[in-house]
């Protein structure tokens, strides 16, 4: 085994409240696996904290099942469906896809709609590089630009190529979702939520036109969605948790990305809860992300200031829904708890951008 195979993302025990029930589940696959069912093993994988994934094993075959969180009852942002379309479309056209096996809609399995996809064995980054995977800052950069370079391949699929023309409403997207995030805000509100109607405000005045781009966005598109390849970990070779993919402007899922991107130049209140080590030593810039997404797909990029603080507002709008149903007693899960902090803490990054902002 190899230095690197050593830190493949390494699944674990079911955590408390999340098992599935492995007798009706290995009956049900039983037409799909056949006689690998008999000795079908189940762990979880850790971190995200929306939709669950499991590692199933059978002998040296593994699969990977996907289901909503227990007690969620924010269906669109959860609907297995959609994604095991949307992966069943990019097979074909996109080659960092997982490949689509099966999908139930039978609530007497496991209680909602899940699916069975292939697993992709590689290496996961969360929110430090792990010990063991020695990058120079050279390297760094390098990686981080390849993560980008892989969100403008997506966003320039031919969607008539993907069947995946009716797949979303481009027109008024950008509209629908600061709408959108902005009724799901206020209707997760808790106590000690933080007041985002001025950032609201801000994001609807300063609402570019419609840019006329239209293609596939991801919409949660980070490092710990990417697998990298343990022969050379500058080379993506997986995207996963698609979705809340749909068809929209691509300028808005970068926004999305760069919501998650703490640089180094930073205020300490944003980069504390960083999710990945985009501040480390060779880690490209907001802006040279930008600036390299714009020359690889051809797509201007103006407007910057507002994808970037609608990426942030969105994120905040995630992270409350989360939250909520933490303080609603729906999930055990303490990882959840600290989630109003970095609530916070978003805002007060969009109070920062709009007030540096030119617009």
């Amino acid at each position: 085994m190899s230095k690197l195979d050593q830190l493949v993302d390494q699944a674990q025990t079911v955590r408390d409240g999340e098992e599935l029930d492995m007798d009706v589940l290995r009956e049900h696959l039983r037409p799909v696996l056949g006689a690998q069912v008999e000795n079908l093993q189940v762990k979880q994988f850790p971190g995200g904290y929306s939709n669950l994934t499991y590692l199933l094993s059978s002998g040296d075959q593994k699969w990977v099942l996907r289901r909503p969180p227990f007690g969620s009852k924010v269906k669109s942002a959860h609907d297995m469906g959609r994604e095991f379309r949307i992966l069943t479309a990019l097979d074909k056209v996109f080659p960092y896809a997982p490949k689509p096996i099966h999908f139930c809609d039978d609530h007497a399995v496991l209680g909602c709609d899940f699916y069975l996809m292939s697993y992709i064995e590689g290496l996961v980054i969360r929110r430090e590089y792990p010990a063991g995977l020695d990058l120079s800052p050279d390297q760094v950069r390098q990686q981080f630009f390849a993560l980008f370079d892989v969100l403008g391949d997506l966003h320039s699929v031919d969607l008539q190529k993907a069947g995946l023309t009716d797949f979303g409403k481009p027109q008024g997207y950008v509209t629908r979702q600061v709408d959108g995030w902005s009724k799901r805000y206020a209707a997760a509100l808790t106590p000690d939520a933080p007041d985002f109607d001025p950032v609201m405000a801000w994001l609807r005045d300063k609402m570019p036109a419609e840019s006329g781009v239209v293609g596939i966005i991801h919409n949660d598109y980070k490092l710990d969605n990417v697998i990298w390849s343990l022969d050379d970990p500058m080379k993506v070779i997986g995207v996963l948790d698609w979705e809340m993919a749909t068809v929209g402007d691509p300028l808005m899922d970068l926004g999305c990305t760069l919501g998650y991107w703490a640089e180094a130049g930073d205020p300490e209140f944003f980069r504390q809860y960083r999710a990945m080590p985009s501040d480390a030593p060779g880690a490209p810039t907001r802006a040279e992300i930008v600036e390299r997404f714009s020359e690889r797909t051809g797509i201007a990029v103006d407007n910057i200031d507002f994808y970037f603080c609608f990426g942030l507002f969105r994120l905040a709008g995630i992270g409350q829904q989360i939250y909520y149903r933490y303080a609603q007693g729906l999930t055990k899960d303490q990882r959840f708890a600290r989630l109003i902090d970095k609530v916070h803490s978003l805002r007060q990054m969009c109070e920062l951008v709009i007030g540096r902002s030119r617009l």
